[in-house]
């Protein structure tokens, strides 16, 4: 289960002598780096790996070398509360990264928030951070956003009536709570309203009670392999009805899952996802076209939105621990309270006492998938 990664690395030998000579500051992670949502942990897990490495070339934090503990929780609930209980009982951390869903996090977030840690979800539920909890954060922007996403481009595609089939997990009902709020508020006939299960292989009798409500449009919200099984499904079924899928599957591998039934898919999803397509003019492609780069050089893969979920994390964990001059879990925990303005791989985070997820609509850009590959359909 447990995947201890002490990551040092050194920019000269003075430097690097002072910096092993310093207690390091001590983070932890818990991802899913195995099981079925290993296409979401193992970049997390690769992301902070290298990016741990960069920070200790460049130093460090605090003139201090920055450790980070990996768990692995195999996408399982029980293991990821072990694992929380493992690095505040045992490893002694400062700070929590992750857990990879948001299943996981919604079950770890109460012993990290009573122990007084600061845990920072690499997930999506709104759940997480709403209502606030004082020492939980999130990277992954909110169902909210991708569904305020997909709602504004049926709008303008003229759709009226709009059919959700959403997976029973945490990530997949958190979602359908907002669809089912967000579709009827902004003016949508909710048509049909389907479920399926993590582990489901068929989903030709929820698509095809959708097919027969006769919807403008269907919305999948879901983590592989489901969203895949179903866009499968759907071109078994002759249902040429416009389908979009979740940012939960904004990456190459649910192209890889579902073949040539992805073409014509649409989907919201960080910027990461199609960096290199972005204009010139875009402020943060060069940040995302560097980590992408830097990522395939070194792990020889694709990088991924979740990979950035790795990235942001870390990044805000060290910025909150420079800025308060401490690795002091409350000191961390009132620092990213008042990070503005901060760039990250899933966009521009500003936290405050009211908001601890720090992201805005423009996280997202629409997606479609065409001949295998991402193509941006709308800013």
């Amino acid at each position: 289960m447990r995947v201890k990664a002490i990551l040092t690395a050194l920019c000269a030998l003075c430097a690097a002598t002072c910096a092993f000579a310093a207690e390091p500051v001590r983070l932890g992670a818990v991802l899913s780096v195995t099981g079925p949502a290993s296409f979401l942990g193992e970049p997390e897990k690769n992301t902070i790996l290298m990016e741990v490495d960069k920070i200790n070339a460049a130093g460090g934090v605090l003139g201090r070398p920055v450790e980070v503990v990996i768990l692995d929780d195999e996408t399982d609930v029980n293991k990821a509360v072990l694992a929380v209980d493992r690095l505040i009982k045992k490893e002694n951390v400062a700070a929590i990264l992750g857990p990879t869903t948001s299943g996981n996090s919604l079950a770890v977030m109460g012993k990290a928030a009573a122990a007084k840690i600061p845990l920072i979800s690499c997930s999506a539920a709104e759940k997480i951070t709403k209502p606030v909890s004082p020492y939980i954060f999130k990277v992954a922007p909110s169902d909210r956003l991708a569904v305020a996403r997909i709602l504004t481009h049926a709008k303008a595609k003229g759709y009226k009536k709009l059919a959700i089939l959403t997976v029973s997990d945490g990530f997949g009902q958190a979602g359908r709570e907002v669809l089912k709020e967000l579709v009827p508020a902004e003016g949508f006939e909710l048509a049909a309203d389907e479920v399926f299960g993590p582990k489901d292989t068929d989903m030709t009798a929820q698509l095809t009670k959708i097919q027969g409500a006769a919807p403008d449009a269907v919305i999948c919200w879901g983590t592989n392999p489901g969203p895949a099984v179903v866009a499968k499904n759907r071109v078994q079924l002759g249902i040429k009805t416009p389908l979009y899928m979740s940012h939960g599957v904004a990456s190459k591998k649910f192209i890889e899952l579902a073949g040539e039934a992805a073409e014509g898919l649409l989907l919201p999803a960080g910027k990461i996802t199609a960096a290199d397509k972005l204009p010139d003019t875009d402020k943060e492609k060069a940040l995302l076209v560097g980590y992408a780069k830097a990522y395939d050089e070194r792990f020889k893969a694709p990088v991924s939105t979740f990979g950035g979920h790795g990235y942001d994390s870390l990044h805000l964990a060290v910025k909150a621990i420079a800025n308060a001059g401490s690795d002091k879990p409350e000191a961390i925990r009132d620092a990213l309270e008042k990070i503005q303005n901060f760039p990250g791989i899933g966009g521009i985070f500003s936290f405050t006492p009211e908001d601890h997820a720090g992201l805005g609509p423009d996280a997202f850009i629409m997606l479609g998938i065409d001949k295998g590959d991402w193509v941006i359909v709308g800013q």
